[in-house]
């Protein structure tokens, strides 16, 4: 008798993704969707709410900051315990974080202080449609 061991086919990240009009009212959705997302991989805690927080500032950025209509927001599981925010816009004008943390002057750009805090690693790319910010964030990164 022959034995065979069958192993699974890697199927690469976990990945949710969402479209959302340039509406502050759609922060409250964005909040429920990653909070879906995270729950459905056994992400709670800390981390949930991190997520939360850096994906409802970086679509609020879009929503103010650009002329987008459509925002676009994916969450994708990075790894065990690690997610990775991104959201894109039509604008090619890369997001700028306040010069001091503590400015308490600067019109904009503190959120983005918050979200380097949160965030293990955060940045943004230009690409021919418009730009994607992302940031990853994972269990007990946040101090």
């Amino acid at each position: 008798m022959v034995s065979l061991m069958v192993e699974s086919a890697p199927i690469g990240p976990q990945r949710y993704s969402g479209r959302y009009t340039s509406r502050p009212e759609v922060l409250a959705r964005v909040r429920s969707d990653v909070a879906l997302y995270l729950t459905t991989w056994g992400l709670d805690g800390p981390v949930l709410y991190d997520a939360q927080a850096v994906a409802t500032e970086l679509v609020a950025n879009a929503i103010r900051h650009t002329r987008t209509r459509q925002i676009g927001m994916s969450v994708t599981r990075i790894g065990d315990d690690s997610v990775r925010i991104t959201v894109t816009d039509n604008s090619r004008k890369p997001p700028v974080p306040a010069t001091e943390p503590g400015d308490s002057i600067a019109e904009s750009g503190r959120g983005l202080v918050m979200v380097d805090a949160l965030a293990q690693d955060w940045g943004s790319k230009i690409v021919i449609t418009g730009k994607r910010v992302w940031a990853d964030l994972a269990a007990g990164t946040a101090e």
